[in-house]
């Protein structure tokens, strides 16, 4: 148990700052373990609050500015490239832009604690020319509030941390299987649930020449864009004839359309 301690007193700092740093990069690791740690270590005096607020912040703040950069310097593909290869459900842009439209750039201070948001909340500050000193105050508080709560945390539960780390210590190598085992099996579950919703929309998807020729065919099907006014805004593009659709009253596009006939859907 003393090694164990020793260990995490010695370069708790590093860790915690490249354990956030690769979170925030897009790693899907989770970040939040060691800062409930790192918090048993602030009230044991192993670790001082300070330098560890800061590198959590400033790690986090790295991970945030390098993809606020790609939103910015190579616009809305960014966001769907994101969506390709995260473990997040492909709904978190819909998420995202739905959040931004209401509150705007303040919405950045919540944006890590809402599963997908955090993800896609950055590029998509840089597409939409969220300002740099806006981007980073707001990212800056984020990771304050999102890196003191699990710290406090840790603070508070110092005992039952500690009780843990003893049993891990007790368990030798076996305490890396089971925290390997852990990690797989949250990315496990993310994988499952991506593949799921990719599996569903596969079934029901058509492919650009199959809606082409059933534009060239009559009658033809009432295709609806029910992408955000944001995702419009950043990406005008749209299919000939496409109608608008405001997801807050769907209905009314619909509105003297024949039961018969076809519709297609698409989105971000």
């Amino acid at each position: 148990m003393q090694e164990l301690t020793g260990l995490l007193a010695q370069h708790g700092l590093s860790l915690v700052f490249a354990n956030v740093l690769l979170a925030q990069g897009g790693i899907p690791i989770p970040a939040l373990p060691i800062l409930v740690v790192a918090g048993a270590f602030v009230s044991q005096g192993e670790i001082a609050l300070a330098p560890l607020l800061l590198v959590s912040v400033v790690a986090s703040l790295i991970g945030d500015v390098l993809w606020y950069a790609a939103g910015r310097r190579y616009g809305y593909g960014v966001l769907r490239t994101l969506c390709r290869v995260a473990i997040e459900p492909d709904s978190c842009v819909k998420q995202t832009e739905t959040i931004f439209e209401r509150w705007g750039a303040p919405s950045l201070v919540l944006a890590k604690y809402v599963p997908g948001f955090s993800t896609v909340a950055p590029p998509l500050a840089g597409t939409m020319r969220v300002g740099l000193a806006a981007f980073l105050g707001y990212s800056a508080l984020a990771a304050l509030l999102w890196a003191g709560l699990p710290i406090a945390l840790g603070a508070v539960l110092h005992a039952e941390v500690e009780r843990a780390l003893g049993w891990l210590a007790d368990m030798g190598t076996g305490a890396v299987m089971v925290i390997a085992a852990a990690l797989l099996l949250y990315i496990g579950v993310k994988t499952l649930e991506r593949y799921l919703l990719i599996r569903f929309l596969r079934m029901v998807r058509i492919s650009v020449d199959e809606l082409r020729g059933l534009m060239q065919a009559d009658p033809k099907p009432l295709v609806l864009d029910v992408r955000s006014a944001t995702a419009r805004k950043l990406d005008p593009r749209r299919i000939p004839g496409a109608i608008a659709v405001n997801m807050k009253t769907p209905e009314a596009a619909l509105a003297g359309v024949a039961p018969g006939r076809q519709i297609v859907i698409y989105c971000s």
